[in-house]
């Protein structure tokens, strides 16, 4: 096997020195920024939240919605629900809507007004809403930590500002009244 010259045998080990030295220098980089304290909690509370986020998902879906259904005025599918606004080619006129199912109508190329799966996420929306300051109430009385915290208009700016706060955070006036003395 032939020999390099001096002068690339020199070029090619500085240049493995610096591809060392910049890998060197990314690695304690990345492990500054990644394995800081606050990164590695705020990593945990996303997969906290996220699964949080699933229970929370599943105690709408399968518990409370289906009991929500019950009532009647709704229907078991709230989220199937819709009118027709223009009928397609194959409508039939037996059927009030003229379409057994939203996805039939669509297939059809009627113009549908899904209302039941606006209505389904907005009562989703509520419900889980309503869980969650459940949630943070008990937790509030358990602990004695305050999560809902009760908020009160600046008689100055007219803006919500924290019970507890003795200065306004968007006029910065003091809520004892120095400013008017």
């Amino acid at each position: 096997m032939p020999r390099l010259d001096e002068n690339t045998q020199q070029y090619l080990q500085d240049a493995e020195q610096g591809v060392r030295t910049r890998t060197s220098h990314f690695w304690d980089s990345f492990t500054n920024f990644a394995l800081r304290d606050n990164v590695l909690e705020v990593a945990v509370g996303l997969i906290l939240a996220s699964s949080f986020t699933a229970i929370a998902t599943s105690l709408v879906s399968d518990i409370l919605l289906p009991l929500i259904s019950l009532l009647p005025f709704l229907s078991r599918n709230l989220d199937e629900k819709f009118a027709t606004l223009k009928h397609g080619p194959s409508s039939n006129p037996s059927i009030s809507n003229g379409y057994n199912t939203k996805d039939q109508a669509l297939s059809d190329g009627a113009i549908v007004f899904a209302y039941g799966n606006f209505l389904d996420k907005v009562v989703r929306f509520f419900v889980l809403a309503v869980s969650l300051w459940c949630i943070a109430t008990v937790y509030s009385g358990w602990s004695g930590d305050n999560i809902v915290k009760r908020q009160v208009k600046c008689k100055y700016c007219r803006k919500w500002k924290s019970e507890k706060a003795r200065r306004c955070v968007n006029c910065t006036s003091w809520v004892d009244g120095r400013e008017d003395r």
